[in-house]
C-alpha cells in the first residue's frame, strides 16, 4: 500500500547520491509540486545533494521542469537528451558544473524498458556517426564529462556495426498521474500525452529503488476501470496530492487543462489565419512542397512545428498525416513551450511506442531545424557555440525517415530581407554564415545518408540544396536572390551548382 504524504515529505524519501528520473515531456507531464521542493529543500539545507538526474524528453519551459535541478552541488551528473528550453540548466553544463550525456530522446525512453526486464541496454543503429558515437564523442558534451564512464559503445553482430546503449539503474522514479484511487493506482485521464510511466516505475522497482507519484484527484479504491490504470499501486510507495494544481499540474505550460489535447472534444476545423510574410514562412511553404500525397510526416520544434501545421490546413485536411515524437498520429500539433501536444488527433500511442515506430520503420518524410550544415552534409542541431542543446529526438528521426527535409535560415542572426511581389531581397546581410566548412557537433552524418541512400534536402529562404554523393548541390535560387553576392560569398565552402539551376519565385505554397 502507498503513503500518502506532502511533497516535503516525499522528497525526505530521496537520499543523496541517488539516480533520479523524471518522466515528462515539455512541461506535459511535469510533477512540479516535488521537483519544486527538491529545489526549496537543497537551496534551504543543501540535501538532497549529488543526485544524477535521468530524463527521456527536454522537460522545461524556460522557468521549470528541469531547471529546478540545475544547481551545482545538487546534482553530480546529467543524462538528457534536450535542454534547449532550459537556459539555466545548459548554463550549468557549458560551465562544467554537472557530468553531462546528451543521449537521443528514443533510445533514453526506451533504457527504461530495458532497465525493467534486467536486459544489459539497448542494441541498435541509432546515433552511429553522430557526436553520441563513442568514436567522435560519446555523448558527452562538457570537459568535465570527457574521463567519465561511457555509457554507449560499440558493438559488433554479425559483422554489422551497432551502438549499445547501457541500461541506467534508477533508484527514485518521479512521475505524474491525474488521478490515484486509495491503494495507489494510477490514471492519466487529463494528461495530454501518453509517456514512459509504466516503463519508469518498474525500472525504479527492478534497481531497489522507489516510486513517488504526483496526481491531482483522489477517488476511492475500485472506481478507477482497470483498463484506464497506467500504473498499478503495487509499484507506488508514495502519492503526492498536488495543493496548487493551477501551478503544480499544468496538463501543458500554456494550459491548466484543455480537452482538446487529451482527445476529449474535437475542436471545429475553422481555417486558420495566414502566416506572416517573414523569412520563416518562405522556408515552411517551400519545404511543404517536399511532402508528397499520402506521407506519414513527423515534423521537429522551430519552423517545421510553427508552419508546416498551419500550412496544411489553409486548404482544408492535408493530404498526408501529421506525427509528433510525443505519440501523436494526425491532428494539428502545437508549437513553443506546448511542443508535443495535439488537438483533433487520430491517435496519441506511447511516447516508447512511437519511436520503435520511427526507429524500426520510419517515416516517409521528417522535417527537420539546423543550424549548421558543413560541406559534406553534416548537421549540427544540438550545440551552438558554448549553448549545449542536446539533440532531443533529433537523431531517432533522422537516421531512419525516407526522407529528410531541414528547414533553416540561410544566416544566422537578423538579416533584413524584403519579400514583396515574389522577389526576396537582401537589403542588408548578417556576418554568421550557417553553411561552414565543418559543423560544430554532428547530429546527422551526410555521408552515412549517402550509404544508406537516404533523401536529404536543405530549405532556406534564400536558395534549396540536395544531398550528393559529392555533398551538397545547389538546385534553388529564389527570384530577387543573387548567386554570388546572396549565396556563394557567404558560404564557407563551394557547392556544387545543378546544371539546370532553377529560379523559383518566394512564397509558392
Amino acid at each position: 500500500m502507498p503513503r500518502f504524504m506532502t511533497a516535503a515529505e516525499a522528497v525526505d524519501l530521496i537520499p543523496s547520491g541517488a539516480r533520479v528520473t523524471v518522466i515528462g515531456f515539455t512541461l506535459m507531464g511535469a510533477p512540479e509540486a516535488i521537483t519544486a521542493e527538491i529545489e526549496r529543500r537543497f537551496l534551504a539545507e543543501g540535501r538532497p545533494r549529488d543526485l544524477t538526474l535521468l530524463h527521456g524528453a527536454g522537460q522545461s519551459n524556460g522557468v521549470v521542469g528541469v531547471e529546478h535541478f540545475a544547481h551545482a552541488g545538487l546534482l553530480r551528473r546529467i543524462i538528457g537528451s534536450h535542454w534547449g528550453l532550459a537556459p539555466k540548466m545548459r548554463t550549468l553544463i557549458a560551465q562544467d558544473g554537472v557530468e553531462a550525456y546528451a543521449l537521443p530522446q528514443g533510445q533514453l525512453c526506451n533504457l527504461y524498458a530495458a532497465t525493467a526486464a534486467g536486459r544489459p541496454g539497448i542494441l541498435t543503429t541509432v546515433g552511429l556517426h553522430t557526436f553520441v558515437d563513442p568514436r567522435l564523442e560519446g555523448g558527452k558534451v562538457n570537459a568535465r564529462t570527457r574521463d567519465q564512464e561511457d555509457l554507449v559503445e560499440i558493438v559488433t553482430v554479425g559483422g554489422r556495426e551497432y551502438l549499445l546503449y547501457r541500461a541506467i539503474p534508477v533508484d527514485v522514479c518521479i512521475l505524474r498521474a491525474t488521478l490515484a484511487d486509495e491503494d495507489g493506482n494510477l490514471a492519466m485521464d487529463e494528461e495530454a500525452v501518453k509517456l514512459e510511466w509504466i516503463h519508469g516505475a518498474m525500472a525504479a522497482k527492478r534497481s531497489g529503488g522507489l516510486v513517488i507519484a504526483q496526481v491531482k484527484y483522489v477517488t476511492q479504491r475500485g472506481t478507477i476501470h482497470p483498463k484506464r490504470v497506467v500504473v498499478p499501486g503495487i509499484l507506488v510507495d508514495a502519492v503526492v496530492v498536488a495543493t496548487r494544481p493551477e501551478e503544480q499540474h499544468r496538463q501543458t505550460s500554456g494550459a491548466l487543462f484543455n480537452p482538446a489535447y487529451s482527445g476529449d472534444i474535437r475542436l471545429p476545423a475553422g481555417r486558420p489565419e495566414p502566416l506572416p510574410p517573414t523569412e520563416r514562412t518562405l522556408i515552411g511553404q517551400r519545404a511543404y512542397r517536399e511532402i508528397p500525397p499520402g506521407a506519414l510526416v513527423n515534423l521537429g520544434t522551430g519552423i517545421p512545428a510553427d508552419t508546416i501545421g498551419p500550412l496544411a490546413r489553409m486548404n482544408g485536411e492535408p493530404p498526408f498525416r501529421l506525427s509528433v515524437e510525443s505519440g501523436m498520429i494526425g491532428g494539428i500539433p502545437g508549437g513553443g513551450f506546448d511542443f508535443g501536444v495535439a488537438v483533433n488527433q487520430e491517435a496519441m500511442i506511447d511516447h516508447t511506442a512511437i519511436f520503435d515506430y520511427y526507429n524500426g520503420t520510419g517515416v516517409d518524410v521528417t522535417l527537420m531545424g539546423a543550424a549548421e550544415v558543413d560541406a559534406a552534409g553534416n548537421v549540427n542541431a544540438s550545440r551552438f557555440g558554448d549553448r549545449i542543446a542536446g539533440c532531443g529526438g533529433f537523431i531517432d528521426i533522422t537516421q531512419t525517415a525516407r526522407k529528410v527535409v531541414f528547414c533553416l535560415t540561410f544566416m544566422a542572426g537578423h538579416p533584413r530581407l524584403r519579400i514583396e511581389d515574389g522577389r526576396l531581397t537582401v537589403l542588408e546581410d548578417s556576418d554568421r554564415p550557417k553553411f561552414i566548412e565543418r559543423v560544430g557537433q554532428v547530429t546527422f552524418s551526410g555521408p552515412y545518408a549517402v550509404e544508406r541512400g537516404q533523401e536529404v534536402v536543405y530549405v532556406t529562404e534564400r536558395a534549396v540544396f540536395r544531398l550528393t554523393p559529392r555533398g551538397l548541390r545547389l538546385e534553388e535560387v529564389v527570384a530577387g536572390v543573387r548567386l554570388e553576392a546572396d549565396i556563394l560569398s557567404k558560404m564557407n565552402f563551394v557547392p556544387e551548382i545543378a546544371a539546370d539551376l532553377k529560379e523559383v519565385p518566394a512564397g509558392v505554397p
